[in-house]
């Protein structure tokens, strides 16, 4: 038996009475209570906490995340020339690039990036993931190989522009076989200890074969939390989602669902999300890659099959698509045999009131990334440029979903936006569109308690007795307020955010700052 007391602080259980102590054993959380009381699990504890005030809630939940390209954008770069020079790993990797924001909002060429990393193989992505600028040296010497990769024979190709569709897919298929294994495993590993540094305790990884190439990725994530359990510390639990329609392979691994990045289009930034009408400041409508047909299909394999069948879905298009999907489901099978799957979408960015009722009927998750709508909504934002305001400003729409009945889980697409809860709990909260905001409640629950329900794992997210020791403690700037009946901090638009000071998992740490308590 393993025991952890923490005293002397503010717990958050809102459904309960105020706690300022919690006990921790085996790792489950067996009470909370007052310091007083907290006299009776002392004695026999391993190690007593003591919080000076601090905040303890439900360690925070990662809903969809990319933990090996999270860890690669981290040890990537932000001037290509320099660390072309010194990057230790065998090719050129950079992330995040968003031309909206430059003062020209040009993209840069292929023989810029090629002036910049020499003769080095380069993979520059772009900061939704959907398209990327490659370097000369990855096209010649690594795609353009007897495995049939050569990018410019797929759609998406640009002799000087960023690559999209299969193109860019090829290319990242190419850095794929670049990076050595031993590095990849080294990113997901730091991808994970960034997120236990940032208060989450579990993280949904949403591979697929566009992304990871293959689904090792989740031995290699078993690996790491096995040998840091072995080693006395925790590393966030993971969720396991591969997003194509191979049902088998996925119950063959264990995972949770066929699921995630199973693209039904692209991303606003890159012009590649399916939209109704064309792009305000470009031309076309997007891509569609899956039907409603295929959509029936898939839902019915994974629900018959007990595991949850998903898609990420942006523009109103692929909406409406999904949504006819799920419709021939269940005239098929019934919706009750399509609400038990209870299945899920990822960024649900521009449903209508249309589509989020089917989300309601059938039982669906949306999973969304509230840091979306800070960084490019509102009037101005790179939606507004990209679709005009009139289309951009009621996206993501967190109220309406929440009338709807359509459950909530948060996170943060990571690296495309970073692994930062608190931020994104404000984001929903400050929703660009006033008619979008949501509590700060409603926003934390959907960090928290709501990813644990998207995993179909009703037992977590909570600080109530017997739920798992999933826990993080947070000093918050300037205190939290006497009277808050969720003892939830104040998160004013321009207020500085909680910071971790410890993430337990299991009733074993994965984060502690130095020095921070005794």
């Amino acid at each position: 038996m393993t025991r952890t007391l923490f005293r002397g602080g503010r717990i958050y259980t809102p459904d309960g009475p105020p706690a300022t102590a919690l006990c921790v054993e085996d790792g489950r959380v067996v009470w909370t209570g007052d310091d007083s009381a907290s006299i009776h699990f002392e004695d026999n504890a391993d190690r007593v906490v003591e919080l000076n005030g601090r905040l303890v809630t439900p360690a925070f939940v990662d809903a969809h995340a990319h933990l090996a390209s999270t860890g690669l954008a981290i040890l990537g770069l932000d001037h290509l020339a320099g660390h072309a020079r010194t990057s230790p790993l065998n090719v050129v990797l950079g992330h995040s690039w968003d031309e909206t924001g430059w003062p020209d909002q040009r993209v840069f060429t292929r023989a810029e990036l090629d002036r910049a990393v020499g003769p080095r193989a380069a993979y520059v992505g772009r900061v939704d993931g959907h398209s990327a600028m490659v370097s000369t040296a990855l096209v010649d010497e690594v795609i353009g190989d007897d495995e049939g990769d050569d990018p410019r024979r797929y759609e998406g190709w640009s002799d000087q522009g960023p690559l999209t569709r299969e193109a860019h897919h090829a290319s990242r298929h190419a850095l794929h076989r670049l990076l050595a294994y031993e590095d990849r495993a080294a990113a997901i590993r730091l991808g994970l200890q960034t997120a236990a540094a940032r208060g989450i305790g579990m993280v949904h990884e949403l591979g697929n074969p566009h992304i990871n190439a293959s689904p090792g990725d989740f031995s290699t994530i078993n690996r790491l939390r096995e040998e840091a359990a072995t080693g006395g510390t925790a590393l966030p639990d993971v969720v396991g989602y591969w997003g194509e329609a191979s049902v088998d392979l996925v119950v063959h691994l264990g995972l949770e669902g066929a699921a995630g990045d199973y693209c039904m289009d692209g991303s606003i930034g890159s012009r590649t999300s399916a939209l109704h009408t064309p792009y305000a400041d470009g031309d076309g409508c997007g891509h569609l890659y899956v039907t409603a047909d295929e959509v029936r299909d898939h839902v019915v394999a994974c629900s018959q099959a007990g595991i949850q069948a998903g898609f990420h879905v942006i523009g109103d298009r692929a909406a409406a698509e999904v949504m006819a999907g799920f419709a021939q489901a269940a005239q098929k099978i019934g919706a009750d045999a399509v609400r038990a799957g209870r299945h899920r979408l990822e960024h649900v960015e521009m449903f209508g009131t249309d589509e989020i009722a089917a989300l309601a009927q059938y039982g669906v998750t949306a999973s969304m990334q509230p840091q979306f709508d800070a960084l490019w909504g509102g009037e101005d934002g790179l939606y507004a440029q990209r679709l005009g305001a009139d289309r951009a400003l009621p996206m993501n729409a967190f109220a309406s979903l929440q009338r709807a009945g359509v459950a909530l889980a948060f996170g943060s697409d990571s690296p495309v936006t970073p692994m930062d809860p608190w931020a994104a709990v404000r984001a929903a909260a400050w929703h660009r569109t006033e008619t979008e905001r949501i509590s700060v409640r409603g926003a934390f629950d959907a960090h928290t308690r709501g990813g644990w329900r998207a995993a179909r794992r009703d037992d977590g997210g909570t600080l109530a007795v017997g739920a798992p020791a999933s826990i993080a403690v947070w000093d918050v700037p300037g205190g939290l307020p006497a009277t808050s009946a969720s003892c939830l901090p104040d998160l004013a638009a321009d207020g500085d955010l909680p910071q971790c000071t410890m993430t337990m998992v299991g009733g074993q740490v994965a984060f502690e700052a130095a020095g921070a308590l005794t």
